[in-house]
């Protein structure tokens, strides 16, 4: 795990982080294009390194960006470095430098007193917190979804794990002092749309799971300030949800006494109230509720389909696990199309929410094609399903993973 920086220490290289090296970098040039290909329809993707901080990722859009995680960097650990760590913006204005001593973070509304904080006073001021959790885009994995869905077409790769720091948000509102009657806290960030009309990008919890000791504020990940693509300087962390609620650049909180009537938490990220979020294509008539916990899943990192294996070699596959908004509990592995089913083997635990390795050993006994599998269940006794879920937004994918190698 990283080593925690002294709060002097963060403070110096976020005041050098947010105010050079920058401005520089931002649309600087791109080298010629290597090509991927991810394995669904439309699938050709660039590796770009035209990003600030940033270093190989696969192009999804460049405004706003939508960068995509390499998926062989799952292999090399649990904690997804800062340089590849997927970024998703919704609004295409992003400040592409910020004035760490004048940046202050509004909390106001229904409140005792409100508050305008600078990054000093989060940082020198409240007790520092940490908690290893999963940021997975509600629409990670969309490229699979048949029939096709709009939006952008991910892989696998629209999610990581990092340690985060920064202070509860609890500790915060405490501060503030939220009167009788709050009941939702929102919030904002520095980007912002194009033309006026664009809704700004805000998302709202219910009180008292912003109170709950695990929403946070984070003003570092993995041991450093937050890149800018990752919302520096300020991001809401909220642990077991979809990262539409993680909002980036956080400058803004407001308790509210009524429910959030805005467009992104009543026209967007909606999801059918049905098992799985899951529709037929076509149906209508579903209620919808606002997109909310995470579910379990599991994945591959060091095999891939078509890959041989030795028979009577044995070979130690391994991969990632979360629970979404519960523990691993544990995971279970197929080599033959799931059939049988034997626990795989867990890594450390680094917290609740965060991804777990598992390993287990396959020494293939007969020549020929096998299909492998893999899938986690969690904490509460959810566990991935056998069919793939669907709906027009192509949110929640969770399908049991599977490779097809062969054995020879």
């Amino acid at each position: 795990m990283p080593t925690p920086m002294s709060r002097r220490s963060f403070l110096l290289r976020a005041s050098a982080a947010g105010t050079t090296g920058l401005m520089g970098t931002w649309g600087r040039t791109a080298p010629a294009a290597t090509l991927v290909e991810l394995p669904f329809t439309n699938g050709q993707r660039e590796i770009v390194t035209n990003f600030p901080q940033k270093g190989a990722m696969l192009l999804q859009r460049t405004r706003p960006p939508l960068l995509e995680t390499p998926f062989e960097v799952f292999d090399h650990g649990v904690l997804t470095p800062n340089d590849r760590f997927y970024v998703r913006w919704h609004l295409a204005y992003i400040p592409t430098t910020i004035d760490t001593g004048a940046f202050r973070l509004s909390v106001r509304g229904h409140v005792r007193e409100s508050l305008s904080l600078t990054l000093d006073d989060l940082v020198r001021e409240f007790q520092p917190f940490e908690i290893a959790a999963v940021n997975q885009c509600s629409g990670n994995s969309r490229g699979f979804f048949k029939p096709r869905v709009a939006g952008g077409e991910w892989g696998n790769g629209a999610m990581g794990n990092a340690l985060w720091r920064g202070v509860r948000l609890k500790d915060v509102l405490d501060r503030a002092g939220v009167k009788a009657g709050a009941l939702q806290v929102r919030f904002n960030g520095l980007d912002t749309g194009v033309i006026p009309q664009t809704p700004d990008f805000m998302k709202s919890l219910a009180l008292d799971h912003a109170r709950d000791g695990e929403v946070m504020i984070a003003y570092a990940m993995n041991g450093e300030p937050l890149p800018l693509l990752n919302g520096f300087p300020l991001r809401l962390v909220v642990p077991g949800w979809y990262a539409t609620y993680w909002v980036k650049m956080l400058n803004d909180i407001e308790i509210l006494n009524e429910a959030d009537d805005s467009f992104w938490m009543t026209k967007a990220y909606l999801i059918p109230d049905t098992p799985y979020a899951n529709v037929d294509p076509g149906q209508q008539g579903v209620k919808t509720i606002p997109i909310n916990r995470m579910v379990p899943r599991s994945f591959f990192t060091n095999v891939q389909d078509g890959a041989v294996l030795k028979v009577g070699q044995t070979t130690t596959l391994r991969g990632i696990a979360f629970g979404g908004d519960a523990a691993v509990a544990k995971v279970f592995f197929s080599s033959d199309a799931g059939g049988q089913w034997k626990e795989a083997r867990l890594g450390p635990d680094r917290g609740k929410y965060g991804f777990r390795r598992w390993e287990v050993s396959l020494r293939p006994s007969s020549p020929g094609p096998q299909r492998l599998m893999i899938k986690a269940q969690n904490a509460a006794g959810s566990v991935q399903p056998n069919q793939a879920n669907w709906n027009a937004s192509g949110f929640m994918r969770n399908v049991i993973e599977s490779v097809s190698v062969q054995a020879v």
